[in-house]
């Protein structure tokens, strides 16, 4: 059995994440902004291995309340999914500046802190795993304009994992990146290509697989290499 933290887990990727996880037997930190709200996770099958913690990545102090909550605990995996896109405004003329500082907080600096809150409790299951939920957006390689709060921020969160990685070198942590594919969610739209079945299993299958010199990788959900 695996222990997981799932960060945005109340819905989407982060919520199928959950589930599957549940589904193989493995326990779940699930973390949520109101866990009031989570009503989706509270009816997933597995409630006996699903824990339920605040967690909103635009109030910081939530973060460090939630490990103290959750303390000592190993855990084998923590997937940084929680993000926001960044609002409407996010042209060369129009874009919002103050949404780009809190799409900077939650998108980049957050899963900094949450990795270095958690780090202790990855090292101690001895083999941990950290996957950073980014995007195809956030890579130099990918030709496309526009979405400038969004792109920004989740290349800002790319090279954290990439300074992760190589800091974290002698840990017994292993530090990605992961483009879960244009998946049909909240923020992916009707028309996108992937489920969220789809995604997320591609996502754990990659996390299944990682070892210790894939640190630093950037992959799609389907296990192939993102050039970045």
């Amino acid at each position: 059995m695996k222990r997981v933290l799932i960060t945005g887990a109340n819905r989407g990727i982060g919520l199928e994440l959950t589930r599957q996880y549940l589904a193989e037997g493995d326990s779940v930190i699930a973390c949520v902004r109101d866990p009031a709200a989570a009503t989706a996770l509270r009816a997933l099958p597995g409630q006996a291995q699903l824990a339920i913690e605040r967690m909103d990545m635009a109030d910081f102090a939530t973060i460090a309340v939630a490990r103290q909550r959750i303390g000592d605990t190993p855990l084998d995996i923590l997937i940084n999914n929680a993000g926001v896109s960044g609002g409407p405004r996010q042209g060369i003329d129009d874009v919002d500046i103050d949404a780009w500082h809190e799409t900077l907080n939650v998108n980049t600096i957050a899963p900094l802190l949450v990795a270095r809150a958690f780090k202790s409790n990855l090292v101690a299951c001895g083999d941990g795993k950290l996957m950073n939920v980014t995007s195809q957006l956030a890579a130099s390689t990918w030709p496309m304009g526009g979405m400038l709060i969004y792109s920004t921020t989740k290349a800002a969160l790319s090279k954290v994992a990439q300074i992760l990685a190589i800091d974290w070198k002698n840990d017994p942590v292993t530090v990605a990146l992961m483009h879960p594919g244009w998946v049909r969610t909240d923020m992916g739209g009707p028309h996108a290509q992937l489920t969220v079945e789809e995604s997320a299993s591609g996502i754990r299958r990659v996390i299944a697989g990682l070892t210790r010199s894939d640190s630093g990788r950037f992959y799609k959900w389907n296990g192939e290499i993102h050039p970045w």
